[in-house]
């Protein structure tokens, strides 16, 4: 076990904030599996040092929690109005995580239409089934070569439904070299989003979750039930929506609206959306 530094930044907002889910919290006590390794971690108190009991060394947990995001600026570019305020002063320290492509691929695709246990529980099942063992009851994620092989039976037994050919078919076209997840990294977001949306079964708020959370493209502006209810709520009435405020035309307006950082702006919104409903400001 060993510490490190970390500097503006919350544990308990960014590993419960709804963008990873293989994460389970114990008290102050963080269980998960991260690059095929077991992680325990806990923070001493608020924007205190993490304590660490991992293989994994402290350099990872920089790059895989953001600590270089310079958190202060990126408050005062995407604060915007006194909603988020709000969100940015009770949550700070909520950093965005940078996840592994395939794994937030996949997980993001079994997200669609369900709630946070049950996209939890299936991805459970999936490393169960088709992972490896690393410690009683915790598996890695399974690869696309796992699951693009993987017999349909088991695959039926995860319980993914109508994701279970969406999920095999990524897994082939990630397997085969088709679809080449890393040059997304080099690739520009609207690119990129137009190469994930050719997926069957993502479209654009799945592909911009996924490019946030996992390639860090700040332009993606996921647009949910939440975030939908609170543009309608508190923004509905800007001139941005004259003639059209579908989804797609939110996630434009979030883009111009909190700028270059509007994924951090939207889990912070949606994170407090989630857990306190629509906020009473005056």
């Amino acid at each position: 076990m060993y510490r490190l530094e970390t500097p503006l930044f919350n544990l308990n907002h960014t590993l419960d904030c709804g963008q990873v889910f293989r994460w389970d919290r114990e008290g102050e006590l963080w269980t998960g599996v991260v690059r095929g390794e077991l992680v325990r971690l806990s923070q001493e108190e608020e924007n205190g040092p993490l304590l660490i009991d991992s293989k994994l060394p402290s350099d990872f947990f920089e790059h895989y929690f953001r600590l270089d995001d310079e958190l202060p600026l990126i408050y005062e570019s995407i604060n915007k109005d006194l909603l988020i305020n709000r969100a940015i002063e009770k949550y700070s320290g909520l950093r965005l995580v940078r996840q592994d492509p395939w794994e937030c691929l996949i997980s993001y695709m079994l997200a669609t239409a369900s709630s946070i246990p049950t996209i939890q529980k299936r991805i459970s099942l999936l490393s169960e089934f088709f992972g490896e063992e690393i410690e009683e009851g915790y598996y890695t994620f399974p690869g696309p070569e796992a699951l693009a092989t993987a017999d349909s039976g088991l695959l039926e037994q995860c319980k993914m439904g109508f994701r279970t050919g969406r999920i095999r078919a990524a897994a082939n076209l990630v397997n085969s070299g088709e679809l080449d997840l890393a040059s997304l990294f080099e690739t520009d977001y609207f690119s990129a989003r137009n190469c994930l949306m050719k997926l069957r079964g993502i479209g654009e708020k799945v592909a911009d979750c996924v490019l946030l959370f996992a390639f860090g493209k700040m332009e993606a502006f996921p647009v949910d039930t939440h975030i939908r209810q609170i543009v309608q709520h508190y923004h509905i009435d800007d001139n941005f929506f004259e003639g059209s405020s579908n989804l797609s035309r939110m996630g434009d307006w979030g883009r111009e609206y909190f700028g270059p950082y509007c994924g951090y702006a939207q889990q912070y919104l949606f994170y407090q959306k989630r857990v306190e409903g629509l906020v009473i400001l005056y």
